[in-house]
């Protein structure tokens, strides 16, 4: 049964409960961190990037999921789809209602899709979330650079979290599953981030591409990812 007044089954894929560490999770380097709100059940095991924005607002130096250089991504909750096509010298996007609590005003706003080069729009100035009911508007100070992102094309804006690999860099592992909320009542979640001296199951990891892997001096062993 689900939620709802009319009987029903609600049927689903089973959730399996393995285990994220093969060594010594006490062994492991670990730091207690603050997951930006806004991006949802976040998984045990997932890649996790920081915050950079230049800017002393925002969510600067809180955490948010790595976003994989790859399209698609396994999973993608750091991202923010467009819903709308972008015009080629807008300094604005439009995403869903809930996607624009994933950021706060004076966080640098990075824009992406399959085919056009990531692009800074600098700081968030606004976000719009009255003018209209079905989508949030958010403003930043840089124009896009001549070319149109588009929904086609998987366009996507994001916070910026790395200075390269699509600015998005990962710093981390998150070592439990946290709840950090969804839309305007999400509050951002407490949690632990694995840094190193840690044997971790490949399998149990979400959006550890090789690029973050690379980042991290993370190395697979079969089905095992050491990160020193």
């Amino acid at each position: 049964m689900g939620e709802g007044d009319t009987p029903y089954v609600k049927r689903g894929t089973q959730k399996d409960y393995k285990r994220l560490y093969y060594s010594d999770h006490m062994a492991a380097r670990r730091v207690p961190v603050q997951i930006q709100s806004g991006y949802g059940w976040i998984e045990m095991g997932s890649a996790m990037a920081k915050n950079i924005s230049a800017g002393p607002n925002g969510g600067k130096n809180q955490l948010l999921p790595y976003n994989p250089t790859t399209f698609p991504a396994d999973i993608d909750p750091g991202r923010a789809y467009l819903v709308t096509n972008t015009g080629s010298a807008d300094n604005f996007v439009y995403v869903t209602m809930d996607d624009s609590y994933k950021f706060k005003v004076g966080d640098d706003l990075i824009i992406n899709d399959n085919t056009t080069a990531a692009e800074n729009l600098g700081v968030i100035t606004a976000i719009d979330r009255t003018t209209e009911r079905q989508r949030a508007k958010i403003t930043a100070t840089t124009n896009i650079g001549g070319t149109a992102f588009t929904t086609a094309r998987r366009g996507h804006v994001l916070v910026e979290a790395g200075a390269a690999n699509n600015f998005s860099d990962c710093v981390g592992i998150l070592e439990k599953s946290v709840q950090t909320g969804v839309g305007e009542h999400a509050q951002g979640a407490g949690a632990t981030l694995i840094l190193g001296n840690a044997i971790l199951y490949d399998g149990m990891l979400t959006n550890l591409d090789s690029t973050a892997k690379t980042k991290i001096g993370a190395t697979t062993w079969g089905q095992f990812v050491n990160i020193p």
